[in-house]
């Protein structure tokens, strides 16, 4: 499991004086869910990082890949070696801006490619800009192209799980668009949040199922055959940053609700969510939530990772 950190010094994001420094620290730390132990393996010292992603499947034939977006506006690739972190190839998305902060990535899942070397990753920045990039194992980052989707930070880009054509990203000036990938153009504009779109989850187990948090407070399902108005939507009393799909395919949403809790949401019917769970020992902004992807069908219990911002708190 890994947690990051950030600290913040210098000027104004978005100034053209050098890059401001944002200090972090990514830790990687080892779970025993057996024992209930938890044991600090690793740690090194970056950049800020504002989101991070494994990417699963090239585990079956190299080692564990972590990418992680920064405040240096780059884009980094980390290879897992026993327990440690060995950075193999870094982006910078433009370097044209200073103090561009990189805001989310996401990796292409949708199907592993037959060479077993090469993956697509979205990133967002806090331009409002998309950038899609080709990683390529023991090779370089490149950008393919990049595209400006918002007027203001565009907190969240994530790829359709189901369809290899589609795109979404959500940004600060309230909307959530889906770009198709072809001729890059978009296709589609929903104006049903009331504040900045936060993060987006395209369903891994159930096709046409998009939800979105929003610093409205409200997590919103969608079927994304037909985005004019959500099929549900439910107030989670706090602006929600991160949403987690959980490991066994029990319909439950962690969701990172920033100014409230943690708490989980069963969607088993996505037009009648109900909320099932509530953690609520953090007393700073609920950032950082996910499960613990080391489960089994037949456990009876699930374990998940919370973190919170100024108190620098982390719970398993």
């Amino acid at each position: 499991m890994f947690v990051t950190c950030k600290h913040l010094e210098g000027n104004n994001a978005q100034s053209t004086s050098p890059p401001c420094r944002r200090k972090g620290r990514i830790y990687l730390y080892k779970f025993d869910k057996d024992a209930l132990v938890v044991n600090e393996l690793h740690r090194l010292e970056t950049a800020a990082i504002l989101d991070m992603k494994w990417l699963p499947e090239f585990a079956l034939v190299h080692q564990p890949i972590l990418a992680a977006a920064n405040a240096l506006g780059q884009i980094e690739i980390f290879e897992m070696i026993e327990t440690n972190l060995k950075k193999i190839s870094s982006l910078e998305l433009n370097p044209t801006y200073h103090n561009l902060l990189a805001l989310s990535i996401d990796w292409d899942t949708r199907m592993s490619l037959q060479d077993n070397h090469t993956k697509h990753l979205l990133a967002s920045d806090s331009r409002g800009d998309i950038s899609l990039i080709r990683f390529a194992y023991r090779g370089d980052l490149q950008k393919i192209c990049t595209w400006s989707a918002h007027n203001f930070e565009a907190w969240i880009c994530a790829f359709d799980k189901w369809n290899e054509n589609h795109v979404y990203t959500g940004g600060d000036d309230t909307f959530l668009h889906i770009y198709d990938m072809r001729t890059q153009s978009r296709v589609l504009l929903n104006k049903s949040h009331m504040a900045g779109v936060t993060c987006l989850l395209s369903h891994p187990n159930t096709e046409h199922l998009l939800l979105t948090g929003s610093y409205d407070e409200h997590l919103r399902a969608f079927d994304t055959r037909a985005m004019k108005q959500p099929l549900s939507e439910i107030n989670l009393k706090g602006g929600i940053w991160r949403l987690k799909c959980d490991p066994l395919n029990r319909n439950l949403i962690l969701t990172a609700c920033m100014y409230h809790n943690f708490s989980i949401a069963q969607m088993a019917d996505p037009r009648s969510p109900i909320v099932v769970g509530e953690f609520n020992e953090h007393k700073s902004i609920c950032y950082g939530a996910d499960w613990c992807l080391n489960a089994c069908p037949d456990d009876k219990q699930l374990f998940m990772a919370t973190c919170s911002f100024y108190d620098h708190k982390l719970f398993f």
